[in-house]
């Protein structure tokens, strides 16, 4: 099909930041005009956001390092550029050769937050091509998804072809190749999803990857949005996973790349035209995480830990300051103090990059990892309490204690930081006011340490999320929420401290799709129906564009809920019943869930067990803490390490 550059430059020029929509960076991989598969790799956000994103430089590299495959990248236009391509019927399109998006072979999507799900239709919809895999003929580019939403794919399933669970580093090369081969033999989409099935991490949710057409567990034709039909009691569970008693596969395994040493890491990725959200040089220390808060989830879908060596990543971060020029370089994971020799690390690379002016930083620091010796002082540093009271922190197994919160923010004011940023949670499982108070107290004794600090308190509302051992707990209702929060800023003020917080109809809404099964997929249409998209933006999230599609989406073929509390703030006991014509609700998904209930996620094995998640809650519910999985195996089911 032939490429839609170039643009109009006056049709350019009529919208902001015309440099996001031109193509041409620097460090571009040059299209193979001949190439079997040409694969547009877009993120559902706009340009300097999306190329921030380290996970999509990586695929971009392992895609473009197939012999016979080329990658673009592709991101959502803003509100005008987005009218522009409409009001002169331009389809959306790779930025490297203006090939519209509808011609390429294969179209993936990174799902990195649960609010992005509506511009994944709102870059169809500009595309040109159809929402639903149904509707979408042979001809039509298989669509695809990965990222950390991908764990559970039931909300937008009814949307794609193809799901990559878990790292896509290897799952990812492997179905590229796959494709070239089935693409060489003559063979077509159909050929290439029922192929795909048996690469590991890979879930086909229209094709025969589940044997049994009357399984009420996996068949892609139910269209319960609240939960996914009973499991069979008489069988045991695979994997601690649901066992239909009907299919004869086993459930979709998550993907793991067990050594980070031997991954491609892309040391040239894309320099952005115009200044990311991120614009610095990025090394992955490691991927996972040991110390099992149980709120996470990504502590506990990336498990096992997998760290880079040492002089691996003294080789990238020279690499990549040669391939970027970048002025600053960011050692990054989910708790980059945790990395066994990141002392000695920093005191390399510092002495290196300071003879080149460029800055070090780490970010992702926990409290009882921080050192005085951790970068340079007089700008500001954040940390986490994540909850106000020792009891709080115990329950959500955060592991750090008061005395160590003080002595890291005290740590922080002698070597001249003039700035201290908290985050903490509203709405954890098992809060009370004493909680509540806790931050204020917590605040007002760090307030002391320090001449005249400045202090910022972060407060978002807790999201339970699928796979963690607060998976079945209820999320606190947003009136209660903004109650809470309404309080907390008083208090806060009064003692000369900075109060943010997160909007608690979106929390909500988030928990809505992160635990949300097939029939939400309707409600999410509606929504993009309506003008909602681009919602990861704060002017752009409309909690009544979702109410009215809650309303309009009748729970036709559900069942009766009946949930006794697992553990919340706000709680409680629901019987729903969500017939034909009735309509569904929030709370159908942000309420207690049953122990023993089905889940949408069920078919997944992420590798931690369920048996470990129940007994993590039970342990919560206690006040009990398990120590980090470094100091010997916890029995979480990833069989990674010794017992204790």
């Amino acid at each position: 099909m032939k490429s839609v550059y170039p643009i109009p430059q006056e049709l350019l020029l009529s919208c902001e930041k015309p440099a996001r929509y031109v193509g041409g960076e620097y460090n571009l991989t040059p299209v193979k005009e001949s190439a079997a598969l040409n694969f547009l790799m877009c993120f559902p956000d706009v340009y300097e956001v999306g190329l921030s994103n380290l996970g999509i430089k990586i695929l971009y590299d392992v895609v473009n390092a197939v012999p016979e495959a080329s990658c673009e990248y592709c991101f959502a236009p803003w509100l005008d550029f987005g009218r522009v391509l409409r009001d002169n019927k331009i389809p959306l399109y790779g930025l490297t050769s203006g090939r519209p998006a509808r011609a390429f072979d294969i179209v993936g999507f990174s799902l990195q937050y649960e609010l992005s799900y509506t511009t994944v239709l709102y870059m169809l919809d500009l595309a040109g091509i159809p929402f639903r895999a149904a509707d979408r003929g042979e001809d039509a580019p298989v669509i695809i998804a990965g990222g950390p939403c991908a764990i559970n794919p039931a909300p937008v399933a009814d949307f794609f072809d193809m799901f990559v669970i878990g790292d896509g580093e290897i799952a990812t090369r492997e179905w590229a190749e796959l494709y070239t081969e089935i693409k060489k033999r003559g063979g077509g989409k159909v050929d290439f999803l029922r192929a795909a099935t048996k690469i590991t991490g890979v879930y086909t949710p229209h094709s025969a990857q589940f044997s049994s057409p009357q399984c009420t567990v996996h068949s892609p034709q139910l269209k319960d949005g609240v939960i996914h039909g009973q499991q069979n009691a008489d069988k045991k569970p695979k994997s601690e996973t649901v066992d239909c008693g009907l299919c004869t596969v086993d459930c979709v395994k998550r993907a793991i790349a067990p050594d980070l040493n031997a991954l491609p890491y892309p040391t040239r990725p894309i320099l952005p035209n115009i200044e990311a959200v991120h614009d610095r040089a990025v090394v992955e220390l490691f991927r996972g995480c040991t110390r099992g808060c149980r709120f996470c989830q990504a502590g506990m879908i990336c498990r096992p830990v997998r760290e880079r060596g040492f002089d691996r990543c003294k080789e990238l971060a020279a690499a990549l300051i040669d391939g970027t020029g970048y002025d600053e370089l960011s050692l990054t994971s989910l708790s980059s103090g945790d990395y066994p020799r990141v002392r000695e690390l920093i005191a390399d690379l510092s002495a290196t990059l300071k003879k080149r002016r460029v800055d070090l930083t780490l970010p992702s620091l926990r409290l009882d990892s921080f050192s005085g010796d951790f970068g340079s002082g007089g700008g500001g540093l954040t940390f986490a309490p994540e909850a106000g009271t020792q009891r709080l922190r115990d329950a959500i197994n955060k592991n750090i204690t008061e005395e160590e919160i003080l002595t890291a923010c005290a740590a922080a004011f002698r070597r001249g930081n003039a700035s201290v940023k908290l985050y903490f949670m509203l709405g954890l499982p098992f809060e009370t006011r004493e909680d509540i108070d806790g931050i204020i107290d917590l605040c007002a004794k760090i307030k002391r340490l320090g001449k005249r600090p400045r202090i910022s308190v972060s407060c978002s509302v807790f999201v339970p999320k699928p796979f963690t051992p607060f998976q079945w707990s209820a999320q606190i209702a947003p009136e209660k929420a903004e109650e809470a929060q309404r309080y907390l800023k008083a208090a806060l003020k009064r003692i000369g401290v900075t109060f943010h917080y997160h909007d608690a109809r979106v929390s909500e809404t988030e928990a809505v799709l992160a635990r949300g099964g097939r029939g939400l997929s309707r409600v999410i249409e509606t929504v993009y129906k309506s003008g909602g998209f681009l919602e990861g933006w704060t002017e752009f999230f409309d909690y009544a564009k979702w109410q009215t599609a809650f309303a309009a989406t009748s729970g036709a073929g559900a069942e009766t809920l009946t949930t006794a509390s697992a553990g919340g703030a706000g709680a409680e006991t629901l019987t729903a019943t969500s017939g034909a014509g009735t309509a569904l609700t929030a709370r159908q998904f942000t309420r207690a869930i049953g122990l023993d209930e089905p889940l949408p996620w069920d078919f997944i094995d992420a590798g931690v067990t369920k048996a470990f998640l129940k007994r993590e809650l039970a342990r919560a519910e206690k006040g009990l803490t398990t120590p980090d999985c470094r100091g010997g195996c916890v029995g979480c089911g990833m069989k990674c390490g010794k017992k204790n």
